[in-house]
Parts: structure tokens; C-alpha cells; sequence
């Protein structure tokens, strides 16, 4: 045994000793000078477009690799020598040379005669195993010089076995694989692993944010152990979630081909490369391998105040049902966040006061330090006057794409203060939910701000008797969504102020199933099947929208469908339809509702033919390969034919991410004396009250108040226009991406997608004692464009491609009731009017000599307008009421 053991040692001995003297990775000689040939291309296009129509750029050149100094200890470390030569700049695809900007140009009249002379001016490169473990350039070059080194560099990154490391090139620190055969290497880096130096943000909605794909692959063929050619290739392809065709797409080339070997210097005697680098050239300085961060600079760009005069007239009131409204607020964005806070506040303060209320909207989507500072110094919140401005401005923030802590803490600081509105006080809280759940969705729940936030939404319910001011911590809990806040709702959904119930039970519906326990599925069916005491139809609606939309257990959705026929009489009806729509639709539920009916005491006929007026009901709005969009209408109504609550739900859908867009909620109650008629059961000891509630791209907006109590009432049926009450106006930012791509090649493009939404959401009540006809109206006008560009400048060069769409549209929701006869009248329509689509996409290239290539195509079409269908008992209706009409 003691013999095995000895002879084991002594063949791990030996074979130890024979590794060391192995090569493990590529070498080259000493005293021979490589000569390759290099070439660097760049093109930007949509994915679909052709290599021949790509926007871009192509650097050649020769490239020399010696050997300067090998470690003596370790012979696989080797400091090479590499020098740029011969340099041509031309275009990227194949061009007429009325188009070719690049034609008759020298590389000198191109990059300059200092950049020319840094780009040739040799760098040193430490190799060691096949990777590039530092590089070594003079300090003063500049960072595209460096960069486009790097780059080259980068090519000779590899290694001679099979497997998987992480590494750095020019692009960033990624995971890489490696396909190893004799004279041949495979390497594919997984980008999506990459880690830059560059941050970017994108929005947080998946349904408006945008979505990339990535690849780059190396092959590098071997001839006696030296690189004989090297070929990588490198795709990113960025897409808008809601219209994929809407994408771009950065093609970047390079090949390092070997054309001759020659006589070279000789190798240089040394210790150690820090050494040896420094008695070569002692202004070289180690300059890291990933690409850095170069400063843009743009000569003759217009300024804010240049920009804010140009967009202005666009901005207006009347002008904001237009496409050229938001896409003027994205060139402001643009403007907005390169300047500083001294030209925003002058900007702010010279501004006329119609187009204000927009510049604030702008101001603040710009989510830079600089807009954020300028704004809270140019509002002054103590003051009623401003409340339109401030509540903008608030609105603004909760639809931030990318809230910072110093945005909470802002409103913090303001909710803190002396505030002159009672409403601004509200949406302060409000909103501040709203960023509270964005910021959380990003992973910084825990920063101390958000903490602090958090501890007071929590407790602010039970902090005050104030009715209103219950109200507003609910309603921030609902945009909140925090999970430790579900048994706090639970609680509210009990209580006997109905305005609670409702506020607390749609905020659990907006959870995930996962998050309503069993505790809280016993609350709400307490609620619906009013187990303790009496609650308000509309309350018990909302509890029986939670039971059926939350993972219903068999015995649930039986004890739901057995209560039709006890129920008062429009919300039997009202039940009946939510059952058939979840059939029809095949929502969640479907499944389990199928299960129950085939028991006959749950599904007769005495059940399921109760009649009335309220209905729910859900319908497609669009169905496209990208987003799917529905709707769905929810009226109930009391005994006495008065509306109770309409609910108007819009959704959008794209990759399993679900998108709250639009809902629109109207209530009413306490009306039956105005028409001698009995209040049903719970409800005879209500206010006279009718309001509207909002909640646009999942946040929740402040309610909107028609009418409280008899007398004010009264005051405004006699003082009634007729024009609808506004809701939502302004300018929002939906889609706002912004990254830095750092290439291979050295080269870095930047991605910068934003999408504008000019929007005016409006509501109102007419109510009319002498016809007999009530008439409710949800207004919805808006304007959207979504653009997409991808620039590379580097200074001396740059190109770019631009993609986008526009659209403008109008949706309408209208309810007429007439109660002059029983059973009464209601139609509901629901109309889109034919709008236009324009797709559009545009390139450029530029020299610093003003020489300029640009291309732009677009196409146009009307989308046809419609009724959106609903369910035949309102078409039926819809002919009655105009019969009478008529």
C-alpha cells in the first residue's frame, strides 16, 4: 500500500513539473511584428430593414501586434504592442455618391488631426492565458480614441479550452462561453449578464416599456497557435412593448484578418510590466478595459428658452387634442433634462398662464435633480391660488417612470407643511402611495424614506375622525398596494361609513389572489352575504367582486349564486349579468361557476330569468399580436331607476403583464326624494351625493366631488350647463426608456424611448325632474406618441436611427336613463371614433463638417370608428329610448 501511495506521488509529481512548461494559452514570438488588417462597422436600422439601408459608419484600418516583454516567470503573461495605421472612414452601406457623405473625405478631415494622431500612436496590451488584463494609453488622448483601442483590444480576448468564465472587454463584465476545437474558437458572450458602468431606467410597467434581445458572437480561427482571423458580430434589437414593429435595431461588425509576418522588435528585459511600460513611455497609464463614459458635447443645439419658444404655441389648451401636443412635450423632456435650474425657473416664470399648467406637467416628467428642485421652489403650496399648478404637479410625480427617494421625501416635506387646499392636502397623500408602490416594485422598499412613508400611510386611518381624511390614507393605501396594509383593509371594508367599505374593498381587488387570506375572504363574504349587519348595494357589489376574482373555493361560488333571488331587485340583475360575464368571458372563475351550475338548485330558471336594468359586461377593444385591450362596464342602479354606481374598466395586456389604463367610476346616491320614490334597503338614511373617481395607468387620482347634500344639490340642478366636470388633463409620460449600449467595437449607443399622452378625461351628470331623464357621460380625449431613437456619436462621426408612432382617439361612454315609467329605460353606448395612425421612421449621419445624410418615410391610416358591442337587452333598450326620443 505504502508502495502505491509512493508511486502515485512521484506521477503527480512529474506531471506537475511537465504542466509548468506547457502552454496554456495563445503566444506570440518575440522579434516578429503581426500585421492584420481591421475594420470596425456600425449599423443602425429597424430589425426588418436591410443591411443596405443601414444608417452608420465604417472604420478600417492596419493593426500591428508585436511582443514587448514576456513575464519570465510566467511565459503565458505577455505585453503586446499595438498600433493603429492606414485609417479609412466611410459608410456603413452602399450609397450613391450624392448621399454618401463620407466621399472625398480623408480620415484626417474627418477625426481631426490630433484624434488622428492619438488613434495611431501605439498602446500596450498585458495578454495573459488569451485575456486582456489591462491596457496602457496616454493619459491626454481622448476617451473616443481610447474607446475605439479598446475595441481592438477586445478582439483578442479567448482561450484555447471549452467552458464558461466571467470577463471583461470593451462592452462591459459579462458571462462568456467558450466552444474550443483545434483551430477553430467559438465565443458567445450572454449580454444579458453584462455589467456596465452606465446606468440607465426604464418605466415600470412591462405593458409600456420597452424590450430588448441581444447576441454577439466571436469566431477566431488558429494557424500554429496565433490568431489567423477573427470575425465577431454583435445585434441589439429594442422593441416597445405595445408595438413591436415600432423597434430598432444596432448591428455592430468587426474582423481582425492576418496578413503578414514580418521582422520585429525585440524583446524588451524586465521584472515586472508596471516597470517595463513606464521605461518605454512614462506618460502611458492603465486605462481599464471597459469602454468610459464620453461627455457629449453639442455645438449650436438650441437652448430651453430656444426650445420653449419653438413648442409653446403647441402646448396650448386647445391645442392639446392633437398629435403635436405630446410630441412637442417630449422635445421640451429632451430640453428639460440636460438644463439647469436657473434656466427652468426662468423658463417657469415667463411662461403665459394657459400654457403653464402644461410646462408644469413637462417640468416635472423630466425627473432630473435640476426640474425637481426648480419646480418645488416655483410652487408655493401655502397658497390656494396655485391649486391647479400644484395638483399637475402631483399628478406628474405619480406617474414618474422612475421616482427617486428625493421625489418621496419632496412630498414628504410638502404633506408636512402648511398647505392652503384641502384637496392639494388630499392628493399629496394620495400620490405619495403611489410613488411608494413604484419604488418598492424597483427594490428600495426599505430605503428610509420609503420606511418613513410607509409607517404613515399605515397608520394614518386610525390617526383621525376627519371623514375626508380617512379617506385619503385609504385611498393612498390602494395605490400603495403594500401587503402589510391587507388586514388594515379588511378592517375598513367593515365599517359603517360606506365611503370606507367601498374605498377598502376595491383596494383589495386591485391585490394579487395570493395576498387575500382566508381571514380576509370571511370578511368580504360577510360583507356580500351582510352576515352582521346591513350594507349599501354598491358595497356588497365590490365584496362580491373580490369573492369571485380571488380564487373562489366551490362552496363560495355556490353560497354567490344561491343569494341571486334574495337580493334587492336591480342587484339580483346586477349579480346575474357579473355571473353570465364571467362565463361569457371566460375569466378566472369560469371554470368553478360551470361546476356549481350543474346543480340544479343553484341554476334554475326561477334564478337566472331575473330582470332588471343593471348589467355588467366585458368585451374586447383590440386584439393585436402585441397588447390585448379590454373593457368592461359594470351599472347598477337603485329600485327606484336611479344610477348607484357606473364602472368603466379599461385594460391592456402584452407578455402576461396586466396594465390597469383607465377606470372611471361614478356614483350617486340619496336622489330617490327628487322623485317621490322609496330607497332601498340600508340606504334610506343616505346623503344626497354624486361624485367621480379616477384611476389612470394604475394610479389612483383624487375623486372628484358633483354634489353633497340636499341644498348643493339643489343649487346646481338649477344651475346645471350641462358641461361635463373635467377630471384628468394634462400631459403624461407613458413610456420612458433610457440606456447606454457599450459595443464591442468600442463604439457606445445610446437608446432613448419615450412615449407622450396628451389626455382630457371629462364626467357629468344631467338630471332632468321635467323628462324624467337622468344622463351620465365619461369623456375621453387623448393623443399619443411613442418615439424611439438610437444615436452613436463619437464626436467625429455620429448616426442614428429613429422609430415611432402616432395616434390620435376619442372614447365615449354615455348612459341614459328614463325613469317616467316602470320597468324604466337605460341605454349605455360606448363609442371610438375614427382616428389616425401614422408609423414613422427616419436616419441620419453627420460630420463635423456640417456634411449631413438623412432619410424619412412614414405611412398613414384611419382606423374606422365603432360601438363597442354590450350585451343585446341594452341594444334593445337603446332602440326604446330613441323611439321615444325621436
Amino acid at each position: 500500500m505504502l508502495r502505491l501511495a509512493g508511486l502515485l506521488l512521484c506521477v503527480t509529481s512529474f506531471l506537475s513539473t511537465s504542466s509548468l512548461g506547457a502552454s496554456a494559452g495563445p503566444r506570440v514570438d518575440n522579434d516578429k511584428l503581426y500585421r492584420y488588417s481591421y475594420s470596425a462597422e456600425l449599423g443602425l436600422n429597424r430589425p426588418t430593414g436591410s443591411t443596405r439601408g443601414n444608417a452608420g459608419f465604417r472604420i478600417s484600418s492596419d493593426v500591428d501586434i508585436s511582443l514587448v516583454w514576456r513575464n519570465p516567470e510566467i511565459q503565458d503573461e505577455q505585453l503586446l504592442q499595438v498600433q493603429i495605421s492606414n485609417i479609412q472612414v466611410e459608410s456603413a452601406g452602399k450609397r450613391s455618391r450624392k448621399n454618401n457623405i463620407f466621399h472625398g473625405s480623408s480620415a484626417e478631415s474627418i477625426l481631426g488631426k490630433v484624434r488622428l494622431e492619438a488613434l495611431q500612436r501605439p498602446f500596450m496590451v498585458l495578454w495573459r492565458m488569451g485575456k486582456i488584463r489591462s491596457l496602457y494609453a496616454h493619459r491626454g488622448e481622448p476617451a473616443t480614441i481610447k474607446n475605439l483601442k479598446r475595441g481592438v483590444a477586445s478582439m483578442l480576448m479567448m482561450q484555447l479550452k471549452s467552458g464558461k468564465m466571467m470577463e471583461a472587454d470593451a462592452s462591459g463584465k459579462c458571462l462568456v462561453e467558450y466552444k474550443a476545437t483545434k483551430h477553430q474558437v467559438i465565443r458567445t458572450k450572454h449580454l444579458d449578464t453584462c455589467k456596465t458602468q452606465e446606468k440607465g431606467f426604464t418605466t415600470h410597467s412591462p405593458v409600456l416599456g420597452v424590450s430588448g434581445k441581444s447576441a454577439s458572437e466571436t469566431l477566431i480561427t488558429l494557424e500554429n497557435g496565433i490568431i489567423k482571423s477573427a470575425d465577431a458580430e454583435e445585434t441589439h434589437i429594442l422593441s416597445i412593448n405595445a408595438r413591436h414593429t415600432a423597434a430598432t435595431k444596432v448591428l455592430s461588425r468587426q474582423s481582425l484578418t492576418l496578413k503578414k509576418i514580418e521582422v520585429g522588435p525585440a524583446e524588451v528585459a524586465g521584472k515586472d510590466v508596471a516597470g517595463v511600460v513606464k521605461s518605454l513611455d512614462d506618460k502611458f497609464m492603465s486605462v481599464g478595459v471597459i469602454v468610459e463614459k464620453v461627455k457629449a458635447k453639442c455645438k449650436g443645439c438650441p437652448n430651453l428658452m430656444d426650445t420653449w419658444k419653438v413648442v409653446r404655441s403647441l402646448l396650448e389648451p386647445n391645442s392639446l387634442s392633437k398629435a403635436e401636443a405630446p410630441r412637442s412635450f417630449l422635445t421640451l423632456l429632451h430640453s428639460l433634462r440636460k438644463a439647469s435650474k436657473a434656466e427652468i425657473l426662468t423658463v417657469l416664470r415667463n411662461c403665459s398662464k394657459t400654457a403653464l399648467p402644461q410646462l408644469v406637467d413637462a417640468v416635472t416628467s423630466a425627473q432630473t435633480p435640476s426640474s425637481l428642485s426648480a419646480i418645488l421652489e416655483f410652487l408655493d403650496f401655502s397658497k390656494k391660488e396655485g391649486s391647479v399648478l400644484q395638483e399637475r404637479f402631483l399628478y406628474a410625480c405619480g406617474f414618474a417612470s422612475h421616482p427617486t427617494e428625493t421625489m418621496l421625501q419632496s412630498l414628504l416635506d410638502v404633506s408636512q407643511g402648511k398647505i392652503g387646499s384641502t384637496d392639494i392636502k388630499e392628493s399629496v397623500v394620495i400620490i405619495m402611495g403611489a410613488l411608494l408602490r413604484k419604488l418598492c416594485l424597483k427594490g428600495a422598499c426599505e430605503l428610509p424614506t420609503v420606511v418613513k412613508v410607509k409607517e404613515l400611510l399605515l397608520a394614518g386611518p386610525d390617526s383621525t375622525q376627519v371623514e375626508s381624511e380617512v379617506q385619503m390614507y385609504l385611498l393612498a393605501l390602494k395605490n400603495a398596494l403594500l401587503p402589510e396594509a391587507v388586514p388594515l383593509l379588511a378592517k375598513y371594508a367593515e365599517s359603517e361609513v360606506g365611503a370606507y367599505s367601498t374605498i377598502a374593498i376595491t383596494a383589495l381587488q386591485r391585490y394579487n389572489p395570493e395576498l387575500i387570506t382566508p381571514e380576509v375572504k370571511k370578511t368580504v363574504n360577510r360583507i356580500y352575504h351582510q352576515n352582521q349587519r346591513i350594507y349599501e348595494k354598491n358595497v356588497r357589489a365590490a365584496a362580491a367582486d373580490v369573492i369571485m376574482s380571488s380564487s373562489p373555493s366551490y362552496m363560495e361560488v355556490k353560497n354567490v349564486l344561491l343569494s341571486i333571488g334574495h337580493l334587492p331587485h336591480e342587484m339580483n340583475k346586477y349579480m346575474l349579468s357579473k355571473v353570465q360575464d364571467i362565463l361569457r368571458f371566460e375569466m378566472p372563475a369560469c371554470k368553478l361557476v360551470r361546476q356549481v351550475m350543474k346543480d340544479m338548485v343553484s341554476h334554475n330558471y326561477d334564478r337566472f330569468s331575473k330582470t332588471g336594468s343593471s348589467s355588467a359586461f366585458s368585451g374586447f377593444m383590440a386584439q393585436t399580436a402585441d397588447v390585448t385591450s379590454t373593457y368592461n362596464l359594470d351599472i347598477l342602479y337603485s329600485g327606484s331607476g336611479v344610477l348607484r354606481r357606473s364602472n368603466m374598466n379599461i385594460y391592456g395586456q402584452s407578455n402576461s403583464a396586466l396594465l390597469h389604463g383607465l377606470q372611471v367610476t361614478i356614483e350617486a346616491q340619496g336622489l330617490e326624494t327628487l322623485i317621490a320614490a322609496t330607497a332601498d334597503e340600508g340606504e334610506e338614511e343616505l346623503e344626497s351625493f354624486s361624485g367621480m373617481s379616477a384611476l389612470l395607468f394604475d394610479v389612483q387620482l383624487r375623486p372628484v366631488t358633483f354634489f353633497k347634500g340636499y341644498s348643493d344639490l339643489m343649487s346646481k340642478m338649477f344651475s346645471m350647463s350641462g358641461d361635463p366636470i373635467n377630471v384628468v388633463k394634462g400631459l403624461i409620460l407613458l413610456t420612458d426608456h433610457s440606456q447606454v449600449i457599450p459595443l464591442q467595437s468600442g463604439l457606445r449607443a445610446s437608446a432613448e424611448f419615450q412615449g407622450g399622452l396628451a389626455i382630457d378625461i371629462s364626467g357629468g351628470m344631467e338630471f332632468s325632474l321635467w323628462y324624467r331623464e337622468s344622463k351620465t357621460s365619461v369623456n375621453n380625449r387623448g393623443a399619443l406618441v411613442v418615439i424611439g431613437n438610437v444615436t452613436v456619436d463619437m464626436d467625429f462621426v455620429s448616426a442614428g436611427v429613429e422609430v415611432g408612432f402616432e395616434t390620435e382617439a376619442t372614447l365615449d361612454f354615455i348612459t341614459t336613463v328614463q325613469f317616467s315609467e316602470y320597468p324604466f329605460l337605460v341605454c349605455m353606448q360606448m363609442d371610438k371614433t375614427t382616428f389616425p395612425f401614422r408609423e414613422m421612421v427616419s436616419k441620419q449621419e453627420k460630420l463635423p463638417s456640417g456634411q449631413t445624410f438623412s432619410s424619412k418615410r412614414s405611412r398613414d391610416q384611419l382606423v374606422p370608428g365603432s360601438e363597442f358591442p354590450l350585451h343585446q337587452e341594452n341594444s334593445n333598450m337603446c332602440k326604446k329610448v330613441f323611439e321615444q326620443a325621436w
